[in-house]
């Protein structure tokens, strides 16, 4: 069994508790226009072009046999629609100007990486995160790596936006030691303008997996122009509060296994963006400052839930 995997993050620290080795699958169920990882929203490889690293040696025109790839008056010319991402242009590029983004990769490729760091994951309370894109995509493939880190022992997580069919999330539940989710909106039709979705499904996947015994983290991006307002934190609190109640009415300890992580806007992705030749409209934006975050997580506070804002 293969899957497509666009990044395999080691040493990694904001993924879950502990060092943690992040598996990035590709492929996405939302287009949110602010999106961190660009990359891992297409499911199938793509190929990232940095004309700025670009020293027009030509090597990469000679491997193209689809004329995908032109040099006009000294410039590099790179039309996607004629593309199959062989890769062949990426293997002829001395200086990096391209980079082959999402590769498949079989559960033994996968564990010969994360198996690497495992004495750091004993140390430090860590694991394997799962991420994306939106893992839960590929599930079989998701259960196949969680169910065999869990054979050998390691610590899972996995990072989920909930809008796949709740079918999909139970193929991993049984082999996921920790849920982190992301509800965007509480407003269905704003929601809809800033992913490309309602958020039905994300919000009954949520009750989902407040029924189960999983721990979970509420990990909310906070975007300019989309969710951060006092109010809107404050509804996702609310909101949040009710499913510790569920839990608890069903004789879980949501009080202290539910959360909510309010993580800032940046704009590290807009490089990306240009490599992909996609629209970055996010880039006006401006970061939310460290007094606003504190504001906004005082506001969820209000709703008797742990907090914790970067």
């Amino acid at each position: 069994m293969d899957g497509v995997v666009f990044s395999i993050q080691r040493f990694s620290i904001h993924d879950g508790p502990g060092i943690r080795t992040t598996v990035f699958f590709k492929g996405c169920t939302l287009h949110c226009f602010w999106c961190h990882n660009p990359e891992g929203i297409r499911p199938k490889p793509d190929i990232q072009f940095f004309p700025e690293r670009c020293i027009a040696c030509n090597e990469c025109v000679k491997a193209c046999t689809h004329g995908a790839t032109t040099l006009v008056n000294g410039i590099r010319v790179y039309d996607r629609s004629k593309c199959i991402v062989c890769g062949k242009c990426v293997e002829t590029c001395y200086s990096g100007a391209r980079i082959l983004t999402g590769k498949h990769m079989t559960v033994d490729d996968v564990m010969s990486e994360v198996m690497q760091d495992r004495a750091f994951y004993e140390t430090s309370g860590g694991g394997i995160t799962l991420s994306g894109g939106e893992p839960i995509m590929q599930p079989d493939f998701a259960r196949a790596v969680l169910e065999r880190s869990k054979a050998e022992g390691i610590s899972t997580a996995i990072e989920t936006a909930g809008n796949v069919p709740w079918e999909f999330e139970e193929r991993v539940l049984p082999f996921t030691d920790l849920i982190m989710m992301d509800i965007k909106h509480m407003d269905s039709a704003k929601h809809r303008w800033a992913t490309g979705v309602p958020n039905e499904r994300v919000l009954s996947t949520a009750r989902h997996f407040a029924m189960t015994d999983k721990p979970i983290i509420f990990r909310i991006p906070v975007i300019p122009t989309v969710n951060d307002t006092v109010e809107e934190v404050g509804a996702i609190g609310s909101y949040i509060r009710d499913l510790i109640e569920l839990r608890n009415q069903n004789g879980g300890d949501g009080d202290h296994t539910i959360s909510l992580e309010l993580l800032p806007f940046h704009k590290l992705a807009g490089d990306k963006y240009r490599s992909l030749d996609m629209d970055y409209r996010a880039k006006d934006l401006k970061i939310p400052t460290k007094a606003h975050m504190a504001e906004l997580a005082e506001a969820a506070k209000t709703h008797q839930i742990e907090v914790r804002s970067r």
